[in-house]
């Protein structure tokens, strides 16, 4: 039988901040290079749309078509 462990979340790594404070505190990379925030973006990214850095997904080209208006 597995013996499974209870986990609980420590609420000592964290702090109460206001909206404002917590905004301001997530989205200052000012003193980061436009390289380090590109990375930065990038692997958020990826977090968010669950891919490999290494390996992210082609686009599917196939799905849009182009074609001209008539005027």
């Amino acid at each position: 039988m597995a013996v499974f462990k209870k986990y609980r979340m420590d609420k000592t790594a964290f702090s109460i901040h206001t909206f404002e404070e917590a905004d301001n505190a997530m989205r200052d990379y000012s003193n980061h290079t436009f390289r380090e925030r590109l990375h930065i973006y990038w692997h958020l990214t990826s977090i968010a749309y669950k891919f490999d850095l290494n390996n992210p997904p082609k686009m599917d080209k196939t799905f849009f078509g182009m074609r001209k208006h008539q005027s």
